[in-house]
């Protein structure tokens, strides 16, 4: 168990940060219902895009129902939590 608290600020890329108790999922973009929820998510104006320009290797999905798209991997970001 980790003594970490429960709200902390997680790195998610050039230097951008998330809080870790807002944090509901992170998953991969590379299947096609992730891509639908990010393109409509797009049109809906709830993307928050953190890539810097490059690829976008993860999804993080909010529980105040915003979309981070982020440039590191699932795994790196899991570890950070």
């Amino acid at each position: 168990m980790s003594n970490k608290p429960l709200c902390t600020p997680i790195n998610i890329g050039f230097n951008n940060m998330l809080m870790s108790d807002k944090i509901v999922a992170i998953v991969s973009p590379d299947g096609a219902p992730i891509k639908r929820m990010v393109q409509e998510g797009r049109e809906k104006g709830i993307i928050v895009d953190a890539t810097a320009g490059r690829r976008t290797r993860s999804v993080i999905f909010t529980n105040s129902q915003y979309i981070v798209l982020s440039a590191l991997m699932p795994d790196t970001l899991s570890q950070r939590l």
